[in-house]
């Protein structure tokens, strides 16, 4: 008897969308056979992704190299942790206070030293093509967020992904930059972006609101009236294709309650609004984690307007840390990962935040320190990932991994396994072509819990 004669209802159902979006029956099949069908084994539901966009010092976060000379070691000094035998920067105290929900892993590297935009896209999917700088392209590999809409979409009508609160650009007027985008899936895979400030008072998305004269009746008649006019796009007519599903996001968020209450911000107590920091970047991160409450799948915040505005501190690297971007870093991050082990959260939800590269050991005349692709720390936490944990180590300055070595493609890999989507899952681009998500990647097995 053939594969197709033994398929069950449920797998009939996945592959009814499962090859509109990209997967085939032989990889449908062979998810199933191996024991590894999309979701089946996931830690994780949901990712929130802080990228702090222009490369933070690692040196003077979670790193830090108190026995190293002036020049090496900075004007930070280092504080215990929740953590045994975890460090980190005076700067975070109320980090220093959550360390044992986390993992710090300290020996990341790549290729990539100079292009922003490059290294920006290593970070996000894995894919190291070197100094290959440039704009986002239709041809890149997907965002995390695209392939978790696809592969394992939210359960109820909401956005699956969303990033903010910006497009960030490749420099100030540039691109924008890679790693954000649906790529090769498709237009229909990008993200829902929020560039407006969550912190501004009257703060909303009117675009998700379909007005007062236009009530659930009329829209689901409007979506019947679209059908029966425009019939089915022909097989293989990717715009078509395209435009019917924008169209169905369309109506699916019209008429989804729980999109339009995510987005009330200002339903949240004071006192939880400003645990976060009334400023754009705390009030993202909040917003995400209303956003995952809905039912959102993956929400992003993209820390800078452009690679050059913010984490970039080729000069005045400490005053920048210090009077900004650490305290507003601190009260975002330490509040989000307390309310979501307090709201039972935390189990299901990875939170990541991390760069696209670390910066110099040595500091600069300018007192900043430059671009450092070869040795670089990040944090995990939450959705299977091991707790109170320090993975890998730098050398006594902090310029090149001393320990358990791993690149962005091993820590994207171990990103999908929590969420159980197989790294090496076959997808197929706009042209029809087989795609492996991140085939080089290795799970990071000493990270999961």
């Amino acid at each position: 008897m053939s594969h197709t004669a033994l398929l069950t209802r449920r797998q009939v159902l996945r592959l009814g969308t499962a090859g509109i979006a990209g997967l085939t029956l032989p990889r449908l099949l062979r998810a199933d056979q191996d024991g590894r069908d999309l979701g089946r084994f996931a830690k994780a539901d949901s990712c929130i992704l802080i990228f702090l966009d222009g490369g933070p010092s690692h040196h003077d976060m979670w790193d830090m190299k108190p026995e190293a000379p002036a020049e090496i070691r900075g004007e930070f000094k280092p504080v215990a942790s929740s953590a045994p035998g975890v460090l980190v920067s005076e700067h975070l105290p109320k980090m220093a206070k959550v360390m044992h929900l986390s993992t710090l892993v300290r020996s990341v590297h790549h290729s990539v030293n100079n292009a922003h935009a490059a290294a920006v896209y290593a970070a996000l999917t894995g894919h190291d093509r070197g100094e290959a700088g440039g704009g986002a392209k239709p041809t890149d590999h997907p965002a995390i967020g695209s392939v978790m809409g696809l592969c394992r979409p939210p359960k109820q009508p909401v956005v699956p992904y969303v990033s903010m609160p910006y497009i960030t650009q490749e420099g100030a007027g540039g691109p924008p930059q890679p790693g954000f985008f649906g790529g090769w899936l498709g237009r229909t895979h990008d993200p829902l972006f929020i560039r407006r400030d969550p912190d501004a008072a009257g703060f909303g998305m009117p675009e998700l609101s379909p007005g007062p004269e236009v009530d659930a009746l009329r829209i689901g008649a409007r979506k019947s009236l679209v059908s029966t006019l425009g019939g089915r796009a022909p097989k293989g007519d990717r715009l078509l294709q395209d435009m019917e599903a924008f169209q169905a996001k369309a109506f699916d968020l019209l008429t989804s309650e729980a999109t339009r209450k995510a987005f009330q911000i200002d339903r949240e107590p004071l006192s939880v609004r400003e645990s976060y920091g009334r400023n754009i970047y705390g009030q993202s991160v909040l917003l995400a984690r209303r956003l995952l409450e809905a039912g959102t799948r993956v929400a992003c915040i993209s820390w800078a307007p452009d690679a050059n505005a913010t984490w970039d501190t080729h000069g005045q690297n400490f005053k920048k840390l210090k009077e900004t971007l650490l305290p507003q870093l601190d009260m975002a991050v330490s509040s989000l990962l307390n309310d979501l082990e307090a709201r039972g959260m935390l189990e299901r939800t990875i939170v990541a935040i991390m760069g696209d590269f670390g910066r110099s050991p040595k500091i600069n005349p300018n007192a900043g320190r430059d671009h450092w692709n070869f040795c670089y720390s990040l944090m995990l936490a939450g959705g299977g990932i091991r707790a109170g944990y320090i993975h890998g180590a730098s050398d006594r300055i902090g310029a090149r991994p001393s320990l358990n070595p791993v690149t962005p493609a091993d820590i994207i890999a171990t990103i999908y396994r929590c969420m159980g989507i197989p790294a090496d899952l076959e997808l197929r681009d706009r042209l029809d072509r087989p795609m492996s998500l991140v085939p080089w990647g290795n799970v990071i097995s000493d990270l999961l819990a």
